[in-house]
């Protein structure tokens, strides 16, 4: 950069305000909808938390390590412009994947259109929370009525189906087994008439009482039964055909070869595999952006001695998001299930505003100020900071903190919509309640002055985290489309003070030239490290017990820590850290006041020397 360059700070403020706003506005689009997504296709809550916990673990690691090469290479721009292209094109790609046949996303586009009330499926039922996979076996058979088809009974026992209009089958209960689930695959992957066979809607048995069967005298009726029953025989034993010369076919196939062993699997794994690995890609992709943009801008400010407003940009990026989840939730709830002579269902339209948002964002990256400081110390970096964080035991509290709320803050992101979604609540709903949330959380500055007047830093950390366990605790009892509405105000608290509290742990132990690192480190714990352990055994804990008993567990469990925090902070020693840059501010100060005054001094006294002194007025002359 050449010296004698004029500098607009304020148009470099406002460039990266844009970039940010746009980003995040994309991402916005499709992130927050993206575990819902996998659940239309057909996957499981544990797979679904298996993919986005080794997303969060991807961004863990490759997120420092290209910024780090960007910055040696001295490739920031390149970086950021092919990142954000890539990641267009893998968010298009993941379009291409089909639904495994369970369940289809007409389906639940049907049911959201219907707006009836809740669905049945996951969260309602105590045996049937979190099992997506609809099952069937030999044993299967059909209670029929003048209207067509009412309800169907597995080996004797009744499940539920979907509401009108619903292409598939939805979730059975517990009672269904996997050998079940694999002996109904072949029939929704048929022709369509034996497809049709199960797309009947029957009457939900709540009571547990099995559903009156009608009249079997009725030699139609009869005989349409036995067609049904003969066909899904008929079915069910070329399958166990198939099953049994299925050894046969995979002895010509390579232990190691991954293709052969993908097709030995069944279409969901298939799936599954085939969407983590895309998954992967793409946050493989998009992870460096960030980063990578605030290094440079950063740089940038502390090269023209404006580093003080580099915090500026980052609420453009929560306004960004709070407009993008908003505004295509409102556009898809408006669409109808289907669009255009090609029948592309809606929820294309959430991966066609990503790549548009992001498609607009690349003509600003041509611009952004960017700049590479050679002379910068490249030994602040994250491993410093982590020393600086472990040799402070309030910073370990903090860390442990922000660990625990990662945690429980991807229980919430991933399995929020699924709760929703079976309280009857549409992509208008959802996209409402996600926007309220980030709106709360981008006013906390305005009662931050306030508060940080009444409350201690440490008191705030457990605010958030005690406004956190409230609103996981309020999920586990959702009632309606606009239920979650009230407790996404709570996130002023939960999300905003508690980073803020964060920030002010970060201003006490970070040495200068380390506060961003130190920060760095909290948010690797919590939005990477946390949310991915979480992802993980949320998963687990929804297919196990379901969405509803993971909110409670994730509200206790906090609880829990709010009780111990305060202990533990009072029991911790206070390490009192000089802050340096703080010390050298006030001592310029002083300097600049101690040589105003001496400067006052002197010409004082030279003023008073002055009018001690009498004026040479000349010889006099005498006239006489």
């Amino acid at each position: 950069m050449k010296s004698n360059k004029q500098i607009d700070v304020k148009g470099a403020l406002a460039l990266a305000g844009a970039f940010h706003f746009l980003f995040s506005f994309g991402q916005a689009c499709v992130l927050p909808f993206l575990t819902l997504y996998f659940r239309h296709l057909g996957l499981t809550p544990d797979m679904t938390g298996i993919i986005m916990g080794s997303k969060h673990l991807v961004s863990l690691f490759w997120r420092p390590l290209s910024s780090l090469l960007a910055k040696v290479y001295n490739k920031r721009r390149v970086v950021i412009a092919g990142s954000t292209m890539c990641s267009t094109g893998i968010a298009l790609v993941v379009l291409l994947i089909p639904s495994t046949g369970f369940k289809t996303l007409s389906s639940y586009c049907n049911n959201s259109e219907l707006n009836s009330g809740p669905i049945e499926g996951i969260g309602h039922n105590n045996g049937s929370e979190g099992r997506v996979m609809p099952t069937m076996t030999s044993g299967i058979t059909h209670a029929h009525t003048d209207a067509g088809p009412v309800s169907y009974s597995v080996n004797g026992t009744f499940f539920p189906a979907s509401l009108p209009n619903n292409d598939t089958v939805p979730a059975l209960s517990s009672k269904a087994t996997p050998s079940m689930a694999d002996q109904l695959r072949p029939i929704n992957e048929t022709s369509p008439s034996n497809h049709s066979l199960l797309n009947a809607a029957v009457v939900s048995n709540r009571s547990g009482t099995e559903p009156v069967m009608p009249n079997s005298s009725d030699p139609h009726r009869h005989h349409h039964h036995h067609n049904h029953s003969t066909s899904i025989r008929s079915l069910t034993q070329a399958k166990s055909d198939e099953r049994g010369n299925q050894p046969e076919r995979e002895g010509t196939v390579a232990p190691f070869d991954l293709l052969g062993n993908l097709k030995s699997m069944d279409a969901q794994h298939q799936l599954f595999f085939l969407v983590l690995l895309l998954v992967a890609v793409w946050e493989v992709t998009s992870a460096p952006v960030e980063w990578t943009t605030d290094d440079g801008l950063f740089e940038y400010l502390d090269f023209v001695d404006a580093s003080d407003r580099y915090g500026s940009t980052g609420m453009w990026g929560v306004l960004g998001a709070a407009c993008g989840v908003g505004g295509v939730g409102l556009l898809v709830s408006r669409l109808s299930c289907f669009m255009g002579a090609s029948n592309t269902p809606r929820v294309a339209v959430h991966f066609y505003c990503y790549a548009t948002l992001t498609a607009l964002a690349l003509p600003v990256v041509v611009f952004l100020p960017l700049y590479l400081n050679k002379k910068r110390d490249r030994s602040n970096g994250l491993l410093k900071a982590l020393k600086l964080v472990r040799a402070d035991p309030r910073a370990l509290l903090c860390a442990a903190t922000a660990f625990l709320v990662g945690g429980a803050s991807s229980a919430v992101d991933n399995f929020l919509l699924w709760q929703m979604e079976d309280c009857g609540a549409t992509e208008l709903h959802i996209g409402a309640t996600l926007s309220l949330a980030l709106l709360s959380r981008a006013a906390f500055p305005l009662i931050s002055g306030w508060l940080s007047k009444l409350l201690s830093p440490g008191r705030v950390l457990t605010l958030g985290v005690s406004c956190l366990a409230l609103q996981c605790l309020y999920y586990s009892v959702l009632w309606g489309p606009w239920s979650a509405l009230p407790a996404q105000l709570l996130s002023c608290f939960s999300g905003g003070a508690l980073w803020w509290a964060v920030q002010a742990q970060v201003d006490d132990v970070a040495t200068p030239g380390a506060e961003r690192s130190v920060r760095r480190v909290y948010q690797a714990l919590c939005l990477d490290l946390g949310a991915a352990l979480g992802s993980f055994s949320g998963g687990f804990v929804v297919r196990r017990f379901g969405v509803a008993w993971l909110f409670r567990g994730a509200a206790a469990g906090l609880a829990l820590w709010c009780l111990c925090l305060p202990v533990l902070q009072w029991k911790a020693p206070r390490q009192r850290r000089i802050n340096y840059s703080r010390l050298l501010a006030a001592e310029a100060s002083e300097a600049s006041d101690s040589e105003s005054e001496q400067e006052k001094d002197w010409l004082e006294t030279a003023l008073d020397d002055d009018k001690s002194c009498k004026p040479y007025t000349g010889r006099k002359i005498n006239r006489d």
